[in-house]
């Protein structure tokens, strides 16, 4: 295949080559990389605080192309899901579009009584100066309602940035609230986003533990938790990439330790029960987590096996935003049978790729911030059954006839949790079993070859 020139040391493959891969880089010009910009990136990690106005500062565009952008459920107010945008024209470009905010955010929060609000600067914020910050002061101090300004031009870099961008932002809240009442054994969840409600599935899994849940940031997100989240004992972080930041300001301001986990799988997900119990040292909590885990496995695992012998040898490519979630993925496939033979992630760095190469069989190719030819090329070159993606890999799947799974954040199926893996399970055998693919010419060859014809 043919690769970029100046992209040779983001592609490893396992094996065959020493490793030494490159990442944590500016996408290469011209490479129609899978990243998303860095007002997307706040924008995926803020957009779940439900009771809060999110106002989008720039053209239309922008707020259009980010409107419902996660399938983020709430079990109160659904103000997220309103998509409020200033509406920048060319004379507001000329003339400043300050004026259009300040009066944009006193009519939303007339109109809706908001418990805050956050101000996204898109890129053309950055380019024409409007004090963006002096703005959000000015309405705080007029409505008494918190206006918090989100500095996430798009063009400052990655996605990742807009992820420390809405880290800084939410970490403006917190150590405002009450925090009298919370438990001796509470924990905050962070980067849990409530896709198809995983983080209820989650919040229930530790309730029966014992464990008290202080806040989510974000899933079914509400300000008013996120303003006492400095009372919880323990930072529980699954989606690393985006909040880590945000737990190591927590740990530096207010002491309060953080453990990675991942919720996806029967081991990562038994592991990150485990984590929080064994952190507490409480025999009570210790023994109920046993009983939990030891329940939920027994009510998934016969219908794992039966899906087990058919997917048996088949292949698979994995490509997500953050690496971590990958390494489960790759554990829930051997689960059912199945061998990953590519893995890749938009924002991985060089312990994750490490971490990665470890879970991975040799001969795996581990990319970094791919593009729609490389990974065209990977699924070709490796013959594989299914492409675990988001919403723009679906498109390169389909067209080479392979099988798909969506785990990125537009799901309507959660796929957290041991329901979750369950899920999962079904989706993947349900996509690489249809008999479609025999169809689908490179399938047919190799049936008519298979059957002697």
């Amino acid at each position: 295949m043919k690769i970029l020139e100046g992209r040779e040391k983001q592609i490893y493959r396992h094996g065959e080559d020493s490793y030494d891969i490159s990442c944590e880089k500016q996408s290469l010009a011209g490479s129609v990389s899978q990243r998303a910009c860095v007002f997307c990136g706040s924008r995926v990690v803020l957009y779940p605080i439900a009771d809060a106005v999110h106002l989008v500062h720039g053209p239309i565009g922008c707020a259009a192309y980010t409107w419902d952008i996660r399938g983020a459920l709430s079990s109160g107010p659904e103000l997220h899901r309103l998509s409020f945008s200033t509406d920048l024209r060319e004379t507001d470009v000329i003339y400043g579009g300050e004026k259009k905010l300040y009066n944009s955010l006193i009519e939303l929060i007339e109109k809706y009584e908001p418990k805050a609000a956050f101000v996204y600067s898109t890129c053309i914020i950055g380019v024409i100066g409007d004090d963006v910050t002096s703005v959000c002061k000015k309405v705080t101090k007029e409505t008494g309602v918190e206006v918090i300004p989100v500095h996430s031009e798009g063009f400052k870099g990655t996605k990742k940035d807009g992820y420390t961008a809405a880290c800084n932002a939410m970490f403006r809240l917190m150590g405002t609230g009450d925090t009298s009442k919370i438990s001796d054994y509470s924990i905050n969840i962070l980067g849990d986003f409530n896709i198809a409600g995983e983080t209820w599935i989650i919040k229930d899994y530790y309730k029966r533990m014992g464990i008290e849940v202080v806040s989510c940031v974000t899933g079914d997100g509400r300000i008013d938790e996120i303003r006492r989240a400095h009372g919880a004992k323990l930072n529980v972080v699954q989606c690393s990439g985006s909040v880590t930041k945000l737990a190591q300001m927590m740990e530096e301001k207010w002491g309060i330790p953080y453990i990675r986990v991942s919720y996806f799988g029967i081991e990562d997900m038994s592991e990150a029960l485990y984590d929080v119990a064994r952190h507490f040292e409480n025999e009570e909590i210790l023994n109920k987590t046993k009983e939990l885990v030891s329940s939920e496995i027994q009510s998934i695992y016969p219908q794992l096996m039966e899906m087990k012998e058919d997917l048996q040898g088949k292949k698979a490519a994995i490509y997500t935003g953050g690496a971590f979630k990958a390494f489960s993925l790759i554990k829930a496939l051997k689960h059912i049978g199945m061998k990953t033979v590519m893995a890749g992630s938009q924002t991985g760095n060089k312990e994750d790729y490490k971490l990665l190469k470890e879970v991975c069989d040799e001969g795996t190719i581990i990319v970094d911030d791919s593009n729609p030819i490389e990974l065209a090329s990977f699924m070709i070159e490796k013959d594989i059954d299914l492409f675990i993606g988001g919403v723009k890999e679906r498109p390169i799947a389909f067209k080479l006839g392979v099988g798909f799974c969506d785990h990125n954040h537009e799901r309507k199926i959660a796929l957290a949790g041991f329901i979750g893996m369950l899920n999962f399970a079904k989706e993947v055998y349900t996509s690489v079993m249809s008999p479609v693919w025999n169809f689908v010419p490179r399938r047919e060859k190799q049936l008519r070859e298979s059957e002697g014809l």
